[in-house]
């Protein structure tokens, strides 16, 4: 009896690591992105964002600038990479260390951060904070959902995937028909951050409950630990698109 009781209270205590280790992962990854964001924000222009000659530096024009030879090619450098590494953490976390997965996530999490510095160009400050508490709002609420619920999310889980699928597909039809248009699709694209905004919460409901599964048969080794990583990546991935997602709909623009 003694003896079960010990193994309940050491399934108990790994299954409690694993989940601190998943989230706590998650939300320093969040931190450090929205660190080098901040940073990298206050380089994107000569003069400080907000003053009336907002000229972008050359950092800024390699990032962001519009027209010329070469603008946005940082952008894009840095996105392409991101999918690069999401897509090497996915195939080979079992062959990695601990401390290369870790490594692969927070150098994701900072080129990351550098695009979406993006957003505090595009939008005043208030919006941003204020997408972001309600992102988190959201996010706590669909992941205690996904902990905790009886119920098995896993068809639940391929109807978000396909609605994801779907979502991509019809952004770029949108736009290709908007260039050959000529005319913004305004209706489409509320439809679709509307969409985007249930299947990205749905998403969290699902990976939370994944964490959970996976967490009850947790052990204190380096398999699960890179599996926590992965598991983290997951997350952050559902709370940045979601924050995205609601930035959009509801943020106010700069004047």
């Amino acid at each position: 009896m003694a003896e079960a009781a010990k193994v309940i209270r050491t399934a108990d205590r790994e299954r409690s690591r694993f989940l601190g280790r998943t989230y706590g992962w998650m939300g320093f990854a969040l931190l450090v992105s929205g660190i080098v964001a901040w940073l990298v924000s206050k380089i994107i222009y000569v003069y400080p964002l907000g003053t009336p000659d907002n000229m972008l530096s050359r950092f800024g024009a390699f990032m962001f600038g519009p027209g010329q030879l070469f603008n946005q090619a940082g952008f894009w450098i840095f996105a392409v990479s991101e999918i690069v590494i999401v897509l090497v953490l996915t195939a080979r976390i079992r062959k990695m260390s601990v401390a290369g997965a870790a490594f692969g996530f927070l150098l994701y999490s900072v080129l990351n951060g550098v695009t979406l510095s993006s957003i505090f160009i595009v939008y005043q400050f208030y919006s941003i904070v204020s997408a972001f508490l309600g992102t988190s709002v959201m996010f706590f609420i669909m992941c205690f959902w996904g902990l905790t619920t009886k119920r098995n999310l896993a068809t639940f889980g391929r109807y978000m995937m396909m609605g994801l699928l779907g979502i991509i597909i019809t952004n770029a039809v949108g736009w290709i028909m908007a260039k050959i248009s000529g005319v913004q699709l305004v209706m489409l694209d509320y439809i679709i951050m509307i969409a985007s905004a249930i299947v990205f919460s749905g998403l969290a409901a699902w990976d939370s409950q994944k964490v959970a599964k996976t967490a009850a048969g947790a052990r204190n080794n380096d398999d699960y630990h890179k599996v926590s990583i992965l598991a983290a990546l997951e997350l952050y991935l559902d709370f940045i698109n979601l924050f995205l997602v609601l930035l959009r709909l509801f943020g106010r623009g700069r004047d």
